[in-house]
Order: C-alpha cells, then structure tokens, then sequence
C-alpha cells in the first residue's frame, strides 16, 4: 500500500529570463512570486499560493515552455509502477524522482513526499 496525490504544477519557461516569467505568472495568478530557498534550485521561482492550493512554480528549461505537473507519493517506485500499469512510461530519472509520460504525450513528474496535509489528502493506492 502506498499514498499519492497532485501536488504542484510546473511552469517551464524556455529561455534565461525567469523573473520576467515569474513577474507575468505572480501578476495573472495573484500570488507573490519568490526565488527558491534551495541553492540547489536556482532554476526556479516560487508563487507563494494558498494553505489549500496546490504549489506553483516556474522552472527554467533548454525544451519548448509548457506547463506539467508533479505527483508526490510515499513511495517513488510503486507510484511509478502504477502509473506504468496505466500506461504511463519512465522517460528519465532524476535524483530522486521520475520523469514520466502519460499515455498522450504529456510529461509529468512522480516525486518523493513536498507538501504538508499529505497524509490527510492523499490517495491510498493497494
């Protein structure tokens, strides 16, 4: 048994100019955009959404801008299975997560436990 759920969305924005982007997203979504706290993350941007909102952030990218999203679960490898058994399919693998691909096309990536409230909001998958 493990647990997953949503827990942020990925702005990939192509190209050096983060804050720009970070400025236009802050200004539609209205929520205060901040560099990440990790130095380790220099490619990203935070909007500082609400307590029950799903995190928002900006990555800055080599590939075409796009939006993805990130599943959080307890355990990285069974999620992945599942989403395989789903007909999803591992593209690479990334320190500690998985780049993963649905079905249609669409890129997503399945990451280790983010968010607070996971134990209360999540799936519980057998």
């Amino acid at each position: 048994m493990h647990k997953s759920r949503l827990c942020k969305f990925i702005i990939d924005c192509q190209g050096e100019d983060l804050q720009s982007a970070a400025a236009f997203w802050s200004g539609a979504l209205g929520f205060d955009a901040v560099p990440s706290d990790d130095p380790a993350e220099k490619n990203y941007m935070i909007l500082r959404t609400g307590e029950d909102d799903p995190d928002v952030e900006m990555q800055r990218v080599d590939h075409p801008s796009g939006v993805h999203l990130d599943i959080e679960t307890d355990d990285v490898e069974a999620e992945v299975e599942r989403l395989e058994a789903l007909g999803a399919k591992r593209v690479r693998s990334v320190r500690v997560w998985w780049v993963m691909e649905s079905p249609s096309g669409h890129r997503f990536c399945v990451v280790p436990v983010q968010a607070s409230g996971f134990e209360h909001k999540s799936n519980v998958w057998e």
